[in-house]
């Protein structure tokens, strides 16, 4: 019998304003459009472009080139604080009897 694997808890999640701090894209801001829990990836818009060269699928049609996001590693990624709009690190408290994160740098929940 497998054994089941469990997701790890991770600090971001879809939605979430972060920045890259580090990579080719360091410094750079965006939302969170995916997260690709089992390879500790996610997909920030607007960051780390790349161009990827499609096929004509029909006759006539021609070849393009692309601009898409790739996954990044969630390890290069930071949250940034909604009041100080600066990279911050989170932790995680127990608020009316949920688990709730909140930003080291200003004490303030985020949702």
């Amino acid at each position: 019998m497998a054994q089941k694997r469990f997701a790890p808890k991770l600090h971001i999640k879809k939605g979430d304003k972060v920045q890259v701090i580090a990579g080719d894209s360091k410094g750079e801001v965006g939302t969170i459009a995916q997260v690709f829990v089992d390879d500790y990836r996610a997909i920030v818009e607007g960051v780390n472009m790349v161009t990827k060269h499609r096929k004509p699928t029909q006759q006539g049609e021609k070849g393009e080139r692309v601009q898409m996001e790739a996954p990044i590693n969630i390890s290069n990624l930071m949250l940034v604080d909604p009041t100080t709009n600066k990279p911050t690190r989170i932790g995680r408290r127990v608020e009316a009897g949920k688990l709730v994160r909140y930003s080291k740098k200003s004490n303030q929940t985020i949702k």
